[in-house]
């Protein structure tokens, strides 16, 4: 090893991440046997610590030393855009393959709480550094990938050779996770989800833990920490999250014109006022709170005043097409001007949404909990028996 690799290299990655308390002791030999430069290929865009931009592609042919800066430190590193179809240096429309932050890498393993002997499936192999990790630490032959991309399956079971290392890595849709190495101690999703597939919980043991990034459409993100009993799993989120979406869970939203039916607006909506200011909704935790609240609704932000660049409409849809609301955002402003069309009042239910949260304090993602049984999924507050209120079914 280098010394220049030394000045930007594991070492004081390692020191960052124990002092951040996302290294726990017992992952150090991991982490030092199993370096993030052997799981990283030649051109990557590097991302941000907290948040979902990329900046520009930084290739290791071109320029080693950003590159290797870029590896070792403590942000995302986007590996693939649009599913592979997007080649060029320049950003592309989706990112859909990444090194995820190291920070989250560990703090998700210390959240997974692995024994030695313990077996363990993951969902989302990626370029295959938290696959060797977990190798590592628990023995290849008790540790099971699935990669929905044969492509990156491919690239993820190379580095993972290389790095002496041999889980078994398999090509799949990571919702059926896989009955032939079943049953798992542990589970650990490193892509986002909608809802906890049930072949998840039926290839756990009883007792065993699954991890995964979880979201409602609305948005926020949160990692959720389930204890499986039987056919039941439930447990609270550990922290705010920002994963690429697993690829069956991805939504498919209607096209704007699609609610509006062709007619300009405000087309049949009815007026009103609110005291909200849709800048109070955006935040990650209030969508959150918002979005366990508020089933099938997304929202996104318009903005058409360039005397006035701040300003904007946010949009709030149902994913029947059949509602939708607007409230415009002016700074300053004290009463906004609401729109709201089709069976749902959809402001009105975002309005009573992040009342109930700063009526129970403003809670932060720990205080939320998730219980997932044959009924369905059902959010709570504090325990699993305070459920978090549903707005509309």
């Amino acid at each position: 090893m280098t010394a220049r690799k030394e000045e930007v290299g594991p070492s004081g990655l390692a020191s960052a991440l124990v002092e951040a308390g996302a290294l726990q002791s017992d992952w150090l030999p991991s982490y030092r046997a199993v370096p993030r430069d052997m799981f990283v290929p030649a051109r990557v865009w590097p991302g941000i610590p907290a948040g979902t931009e990329q900046s520009h592609v930084v290739d290791r042919d071109t320029d080693p030393d950003a590159w290797l800066k870029a590896v070792y430190s403590d942000i995302p590193l986007t590996t693939q855009w649009d599913d592979g179809q997007h080649t060029a240096d320049e950003i592309g429309t989706m990112p859909t393959s990444s090194n995820s932050r190291p920070l989250m890498v560990f703090s998700m393993l210390a959240d997974l709480d692995v024994r030695d002997g313990q077996r363990a499936l993951e969902i989302g192999t990626g370029t295959g550094w938290n696959a060797g990790l977990l190798s590592h630490r628990l023995g290849g032959e008790n540790v099971v990938s699935v990669e929905f991309d044969a492509e990156v399956a491919k690239g993820a079971s190379e580095n993972l050779r290389n790095a002496g290392l041999s889980p078994l890595v398999i090509v799949g849709d990571g919702r059926l996770g896989y009955a032939g190495g079943a049953p798992y101690d542990r589970v650990i999703a490193t892509c986002s989800i909608g809802e906890v597939p049930r072949a998840w919980i039926e290839q756990t043991v009883t007792g065993g833990v699954i991890l995964a990034p979880w979201a409602a459409l609305y948005g926020g993100e949160a990692i959720v920490r389930l204890t499986v009993d039987g056919e039941t799993a439930s447990g609270p989120f550990t922290r705010p999250s920002a994963f690429m979406r697993l690829r069956q869970h991805r939504a498919d939203f209607p096209a704007h014109d699609t609610y509006l039916k062709g007619v300009a607006w405000p087309a049949d909506g009815i007026r009103s006022t609110s005291a909200l200011s849709p800048a109070s909704v955006r935040d990650w935790v209030v969508q959150f709170a918002i979005g366990l609240q508020v089933p099938g609704a997304f929202w996104s932000v318009e903005r058409s005043d360039e005397e006035n660049p701040e300003a904007y409409t946010l949009w709030t849809y149902d994913a029947d097409s059949d509602s939708w609301a607007s409230a415009d955002y002016e700074p300053g402003a004290d009463s906004f001007e609401v729109v709201q069309s089709g069976p749902r009042k959809l402001w009105d239910e975002t309005e009573a949404a992040y009342r109930w949260w700063v009526g129970q304090g403003r809670p932060d993602f720990e205080r939320f909990g998730l219980t997932v049984s044959s009924e369905g999924e059902r959010a709570w507050l504090d325990s699993p028996g305070n459920l978090v209120p549903l707005r509309s079914a």
